[in-house]
């Protein structure tokens, strides 16, 4: 921005000094500063259309989440993105998205975390064990009547999964749990109100759809697109399934885990989830 600056302030005072060399010092000045003035707005004007292009465009890609802010960060073409209490960075076609912290390096700051105070958004209490330490889970102990279940091809292999009816990763995922075979799917509705409101209405009307029609209500609005019709309201296992997830550190949609334990989250390709499934055998 200072080089920026700088050349259109030299270019104003050289043609100004050309239209009238006997100027007064003092004029010459004033205009200087005008002109760097008019720079530094134009530029600042230019940065929030961007910002707010972004912003739109995330929010019609992605009308569950809420999206409360966009700004540019010190990499070229990425962005922070508030959504609720949680902070991401998008480039910017909104496609890709990264979750983490953003450093300086040669300040020896984390970005993020100064981004987050400044905000007021505090952290979860940190686990005892970071996450990729998390021990293996009890198998036996998980409520599976709590679940919807959904048995493809002989069903022989078990996958407990906790998933989020608004989430983009978690419909991407279900489009590769389709592809798998011998597999029987255990999945836990859990609504990440924070940053998908509609989510815990929507996993209430799926439940509440019937234990019969529920896969089929959720497949629909997973793969399908289509929003859960409204359902006369029953009795749903979210409090407790949103407890659980606590109590086993899920941290994020969606979180898989399998009959020996062992425990994975994000979207992936079906042959890569195959594979992790039959790492326990």
């Amino acid at each position: 921005m200072q080089y920026i600056t700088s050349t259109c302030n030299n270019s104003r005072i050289e043609t100004q000094t050309q239209r009238s060399p006997l100027q007064p010092p003092m004029k010459r000045t004033i205009l200087t500063l005008a002109a760097a003035a008019a720079t530094l707005f134009a530029g600042a004007a230019l940065a929030d259309a961007k910002t707010d292009s972004i912003l739109l465009n995330l929010k019609v890609k992605y009308p569950a989440t809420t999206f409360t802010g966009v700004r540019a960060t010190p990499l070229q073409g990425i962005y922070e993105v508030q959504m609720g209490r949680n902070l991401a960075y998008v480039d910017e076609s909104g496609r890709t998205f990264l979750f983490g912290s953003m450093y300086d390096m040669e300040a020896r700051s984390d970005l993020t975390a100064a981004r987050k105070t400044e905000l007021g958004i505090q952290d979860a209490p940190a686990p005892q064990q970071q996450r990729a330490e998390a021990p293996p889970i009890k198998w036996s102990d998980l409520p599976m009547a709590d679940a919807m279940v959904r048995v493809i091809g002989k069903g022989e292999r078990k996958l407990a999964l906790f998933s989020d009816p608004d989430c983009p990763f978690c419909r991407q995922l279900e489009r590769e749990l389709e592809k798998l075979d011998n597999v029987t799917i255990y999945t836990f509705l859990y609504p990440l109100a924070s940053l998908h409101p509609g989510a815990p209405a929507k996993s209430e009307n799926i439940w509440c759809a019937g234990e019969k029609a529920r896969n089929k209500v959720w497949i629909d609005q997973m793969i399908g697109g289509k929003t859960p019709p409204a359902a006369k309201a029953c009795a749903t296992p979210l409090e407790r399934n949103v407890a659980l997830g606590d109590s086993l550190n899920v941290r994020g949609t969606p979180t898989m885990f399998t009959s020996d334990g062992r425990r994975i989250s994000g979207a992936m390709p079906a042959a890569r989830i195959d594979a992790w499934l039959n790492a326990g055998k």
